[in-house]
C-alpha cells in the first residue's frame, strides 16, 4: 500500500474563560491579501525588521501553501474507532485517562483514515474552543448574503471596518495594533474606539483569542444575518437596532445565528453550541438563551468538514483554516517541542474554579472545583518524504493541576506516537 504524500468559597472564586492569548494565526503572507496589520508586523520580526519573535519552522508555510487537505475525500465520514490506536492513546493518558476525553484522526494515508476516541460523547463547556462557531455563523451568513460571489465576500471582509462598542467590554485579552508605517506595535486589552477590518476582528477573535473580538464578531454576525445585503450599516444604525429590537427578537435572532449553522451543516446542537456572548457588555445586550458546550466527537467532525471543504462551502472553509494557522508563540498543546516542525492549525480554551481548600493555592489552569481544559489542533508535517496530517482534539478536567502543561505533554506523546505509527506502517510496507 503506498501512501498518499498530500496533504468561590467559593469564598476565593476563579472562573476565568480563557483562550489562547499569544498565540498568533494566519500566514505571514498573508497582509497583502487581506490586510491585516498584525499579520505585518509578524512578517517584519521574523525578518528582524521589528519588534516580535521569530519563527518556528513549521509557521513559515506561504498562504498558497495553508489549503484544505481533503478536497478529494468529501465522502469521507469519521469512522469507527480502531482499538489498537484507541488503546495507544489511553496509554497516554494513564491514571488521569477518565479525566479526558479524546479524538485524533490519522489521515496520512487520507484512503485509510485510523481513527481513536476516548469518552467522546462526553460533554464540557470549552470555553474559547466555542469561537470556532462564532467563525461559523459569521461565514455562513456572508455566504447566505453574497452565495455566489467570493470577491464580494472578500472586499467586505478587508473593508468592512469595525468600531469596537459596549459590546466589547470587557476582557483581559490583549489585542496587537501594529503600525504598519511607523513599525510600532502595542499590546492592550480592546478599548472602545479601536477600529479594525472584518479580517482583523476574526484574526484578534482566533489568534489571540480576544473575548473582546469575539463578541464584536457575534454583533456582527447578527447584524449580517438581519440586514443581509444592506450590511454594514452605520453606527447609530447598529445602536438603534440594539436597542429597540425586543429581547426574545434578540435571541431568536441569536439562534439563528449561531445555532441554526451548526445543523444546518450536519453537527448536533445536542453536542455542540454556543450559548452566549463571550463579554459581559454582550451578554447584557443579547440573552443568547443557553449554555455553552461541546464534545471531543463532534469537534472532530467540525474540523472534518473544514477540512473536506464543506463546512458552509470550500471558500469558507479554507480562510477559517488560514485564520487558525498558528504565525507565533505557541501555548498549552501547541507548544509541544515535538512541533516545532510542524505546521499547526490550533484553537484552544479553558474555565476553571476553586473554592478554599487547606493547603491548596489557587493558580491558573489549577481550578479544584472544575478545570477545564481544551485543545484543538490539526498537524501537518513532512517527514522523510512522507507528510504526516492528522486532527487531535483533547478535553480534560484534571484537577489541582496545571492544565496547560498538561495539554503540551499531551502534544509531544500524541505527536510521538503519529511518528512511530507512521515509521511502523512505512517500515511494513
Amino acid at each position: 500500500m503506498m501512501r498518499a504524500k498530500q496533504w468561590t468559597t467559593t469564598i476565593t472564586l476563579i472562573a476565568t474563560l480563557m483562550g489562547v492569548n499569544g498565540v498568533f494565526a494566519y500566514p505571514l503572507d498573508g497582509y497583502e491579501d487581506t490586510g491585516i496589520r498584525r499579520v505585518e508586523g509578524a512578517r517584519l520580526a521574523d525578518e528582524g525588521k521589528a519588534k516580535g519573535g521569530f519563527q518556528p519552522p513549521g509557521a513559515k508555510l506561504s498562504t498558497e501553501q495553508v489549503d484544505l487537505r481533503l478536497l478529494d475525500h468529501q465522502d469521507m465520514t469519521l469512522p469507527a474507532a480502531n482499538p489498537e490506536f484507541t488503546a495507544q492513546i489511553n496509554a497516554i493518558l494513564g491514571e488521569n485517562a477518565d479525566r479526558y476525553s479524546m479524538a485524533v484522526l490519522d489521515l496520512t494515508n487520507p484512503d485509510q483514515p485510523q481513527y481513536a476516541e476516548i469518552r467522546g460523547d462526553h460533554t464540557q463547556n470549552v470555553g474559547s474552543v466555542g469561537k470556532l462557531l462564532v467563525a461559523l455563523g459569521y461565514f455562513q451568513a456572508l455566504a447566505d448574503t453574497w452565495p455566489d460571489d467570493t470577491e464580494k465576500r472578500t472586499a467586505l471582509l478587508r473593508n468592512t471596518i469595525m468600531t469596537a462598542d459596549e459590546f466589547s467590554q470587557s476582557d483581559h485579552h490583549t489585542i496587537r495594533l501594529f503600525n504598519v508605517e511607523t513599525r510600532e506595535l502595542v499590546r492592550r486589552p480592546m478599548q472602545i474606539g479601536d477600529q479594525g477590518s472584518v479580517w482583523e476582528y476574526l484574526d484578534w477573535m482566533l489568534s489571540v483569542s480576544s473575548n473582546s473580538a469575539a463578541a464584536m464578531m457575534m454583533r456582527d454576525a447578527m447584524l449580517l444575518k438581519h440586514f443581509g445585503r444592506d450590511y454594514p450599516v452605520s453606527e447609530q444604525q447598529i445602536k438603534s437596532f440594539f436597542a429597540d429590537t425586543p429581547g426574545a427578537e434578540l435571541t431568536r435572532l441569536f439562534q439563528q445565528t449561531f445555532w441554526e449553522p451548526v445543523t444546518r451543516n450536519g453537527l448536533s446542537l445536542d453536542q455542540i453550541r454556543q450559548g452566549s456572548f463571550f463579554t459581559r457588555g454582550g451578554k447584557s445586550k443579547v440573552n443568547g438563551g443557553g449554555n455553552s458546550y461541546a464534545t471531543a466527537r463532534t469537534l472532530m467532525e467540525f474540523i472534518l468538514k473544514m477540512e473536506q471543504g464543506t463546512l458552509v462551502d470550500e471558500w469558507s472553509s479554507r480562510q477559517i483554516k488560514r485564520l487558525l494557522y498558528m504565525t507565533e508563540r505557541r501555548i498549552r498543546y501547541a507548544s509541544s517541542p515535538e512541533l516545532r516542525e510542524a505546521a499547526v492549525y490550533f484553537k484552544s480554551g479553558s474555565l476553571y474554579k476553586c473554592k478554599q481548600e487547606e493547603g491548596f493555592k489557587c493558580t491558573p489552569y489549577h481550578g479544584n472545583v472544575y478545570n477545564y481544559m481544551n485543545s484543538v489542533a490539526i498537524i501537518e508535517q513532512e517527514i522523510d518524504g512522507v507528510k504526516l496530517h492528522y486532527i487531535a482534539i483533547v478535553m480534560s478536567n484534571v484537577l489541582r493541576q496545571n492544565g496547560a502543561v498538561d495539554h503540551q505533554t499531551m502534544g509531544t506523546e500524541v505527536h510521538r506516537l503519529m511518528k512511530q505509527r507512521m515509521s511502523e506502517e512505512s517500515a511494513a510496507e
